[in-house]
């Protein structure tokens, strides 16, 4: 049974960092493309940053490069974001996503509130 568990999601200062966590389970984070997405209050769910499977091959929002990073540990099958630089517009609900075995799942999410 294929299961995505978020965590890290806090209340920061503008200029913090945070570092959230999606824990996997029923299959391997090394063998599926894993993205965030985050969701704003009154706005669409947007994707944050990917990891491809079975390479480092990254990619990110526009509005996140160079201050996100995305990452995996495959012994411990998370995979993690590592968030920097926090301006009070990254503040949303952050959630894990893979498309395993031609179905999509999501996990709980995580709020992440960017405020001094």
């Amino acid at each position: 049974q294929v299961q995505l568990v978020e965590s890290g999601g806090d209340l920061v200062q503008p200029g913090g960092s945070l570092r959230l966590s999606c824990a996997a389970s029923g299959f391997t984070v090394s063998s599926a493309a894993m993205t965030w997405y985050r969701q704003a209050p009154g706005k669409e769910r947007e994707l944050v940053a990917r990891i491809f499977r079975n390479t480092a091959f990254t990619s990110y929002a526009d509005s996140v490069k160079g201050r996100f990073t995305i990452s995996r540990d495959n012994v411990k099958n998370t995979v993690f974001l590592q968030m920097n630089s926090l301006k009070p517009e990254d503040t949303a609900v952050y959630y894990c996503n893979t498309l395993w075995n031609g179905r999509g799942y999501w996990g709980q999410g995580t709020q992440v509130t960017v405020s001094s």
